[in-house]
């Protein structure tokens, strides 16, 4: 089911949002409590509609973040009212989204601790990491980012991807 509205974009912070009121997100999935995966298009923009999730607030209400892609599209910004159409993503899945490339993932093979590392991740992190891994564009930064990588997976205390890690070795 697609749920239709018109909601002004407020921000929190530095992070333009929409408030998705509770009735509203029972409709798109009743009792989801986690972020939930929609498709969502605002003012009739994109043809094929974004995959976003929205984030719970707690009290059955969900944020639905609007990044400067999506409102530059949508010729939206903070303070405008926007037509909003938000249906339940059914081909969500869980988990990385990217595939594990084949010299990650020999590299993984030949680190024991970074494959343990990596195992015991949550799969939104995983997801992150295989993203950016396939952004990649030249030899060097997918050497240069393999290696970082292997190290904080190993246990290093160091910043990767703007985030400091600190993993049990």
């Amino acid at each position: 089911m697609t749920v239709r509205f018109t909601e002004a974009i407020k921000i929190r912070g530095v992070n333009p949002y929409v408030l998705v009121s509770a009735a509203r997100a029972k409709a798109v999935k009743a009792h989801w409590r986690k972020p939930l995966p929609v498709l969502l298009r605002i003012n009739g923009k994109p043809a094929k509609p974004w995959r976003i999730n929205m984030m719970p607030m707690g009290d059955g209400s969900f944020c639905l973040y609007l990044h400067g892609h999506i409102r530059k599209t949508a010729g939206a910004k903070v303070g405008n009212r926007v037509h909003l159409e938000i249906a339940f993503d059914r081909n969500y899945r869980g988990g990385p989204q990217q595939p594990l490339p084949r010299w990650f993932k020999q590299a993984l093979i030949e680190t024991p601790q970074a494959m343990k590392n990596w195992e015991a991740l949550i799969p939104s992190r995983k997801k992150e990491i295989l993203r950016y891994f396939a952004r990649l564009k030249s030899p060097e930064a997918r050497a240069r980012n393999l290696n970082r990588a292997l190290r904080v997976l190993s246990g290093s205390k160091e910043r990767y991807m703007a985030r400091s890690w600190s993993l049990n070795a």
